[in-house]
């Protein structure tokens, strides 16, 4: 069905605006800066990240290098 269907837009189903939503409360941030455990997990991840991305762009690098 198109918008120009007469069927598609009968008044009695007409198409109402959503209502507005409330506004969502941000969570306290409080005690994140001090969580020693999960900044260690961060830490950590962080450094994983980064040895996977050295490992593919060398991996790329060999692959290139392999191509000439």
């Amino acid at each position: 069905m198109t918008q120009d269907d007469p069927k598609a837009a009968s008044p009695d189903k007409a198409i109402q605006p959503a209502a507005p939503q409330p506004a969502r409360k941000v969570r306290s941030v409080k005690g994140t800066k001090g969580d020693a455990a999960r900044e260690t997990r961060v830490k950590a991840a962080l450094k994983a990240n980064i040895a996977r991305r050295k490992a593919q762009a060398r991996a790329r690098n060999e692959d290139d290098a392999g191509d000439d």
